[in-house]
């Protein structure tokens, strides 16, 4: 193997992990344009994810409980609640349209929404 043969793989490669981490990033981030917050199965607030919104947080008070949301770039996190075993708190970030975090004890939901359908039936066929 020559020199020139060793150059030439190492551009490959590098040109195929770079179009992985680019497709990557647009499939996960492709649509996430609101989260949508339900309480008790009603919807209680939409809110448009936008470059305003990151860093904000939200908080929710109900009869159920107390929650707190932030808003990051393209994805939502619950920061804050309580509730008893913390699990929507440990689930962390979620950023694509379709993902949750539900609290069960405050009759929490978090979703996300875009005006896309998510395309993970067509990257899995």
């Amino acid at each position: 193997m020559t020199k020139w043969d060793k150059i030439l793989i190492f551009f490959v490669i590098i040109i195929s992990l770079s179009g992985l981490y680019f497709v990557k990033e647009v499939a996960v981030n492709e649509g996430a344009q609101y989260v949508r917050v339900e309480v008790n199965g009603k919807e209680y607030k939409k809110i448009s994810l936008g470059a305003n919104m990151e860093g904000k947080t939200i908080e929710v008070k109900t009869e159920y409980g107390f929650n707190k949301i932030e808003i990051g770039k393209n994805k939502v996190r619950m920061i804050e609640a309580d509730c008893h075993d913390q699990l929507c708190v440990k689930q962390g970030w979620i950023n694509a349209p379709g993902n949750v975090v539900v609290c069960l004890p405050n009759r929490l939901v978090i979703e996300l929404e875009g005006n896309k359908e998510s395309k993970v039936d067509e990257i899995s066929h």
